[in-house]
């Protein structure tokens, strides 16, 4: 199910994007005040989400695949799980700084 609903987030991440990046064409001022509503915490934070649902729908496809094309693959779907996501969570937490660093100097200072 979490495959499917990242997927799903992904496709509208995308549909977003590709609308935002279009208004260029139409008025450059446009996409200039778009993008720059952008730039606030809230919107760092739903970034951060994006990267999370990625990750995880990336990570969690190659399980799929494994899973549909290996032998053993349903005999260790579970484990394969675990495994996917123990490495999501070390991502994610290696990306937290990073996505999040112009939030936290907002929030803290710098």
């Amino acid at each position: 199910m979490a495959h499917r609903v990242t997927g799903v987030l992904i496709f509208f991440f995308l549909f977003v994007h590709v609308l935002d990046t279009a208004l260029v064409r139409v008025s450059p001022q446009a996409y200039d005040t778009v993008v720059s509503t952008y730039k606030n915490p809230v919107v760092n934070l739903l970034e951060y989400g994006l990267v999370a649902a990625i990750l995880f729908h990336a990570l969690n496809g190659l399980r799929v695949v494994a899973v549909d094309f290996w032998a053993k693959g349903p005999k260790y779907q579970r484990q394969m799980l675990w495994t996917v996501v123990g490495i999501w969570v070390v991502l994610m937490a290696g990306a937290f700084y990073p996505v999040l660093q112009h939030s936290i100097r907002l929030l803290f200072g710098s």
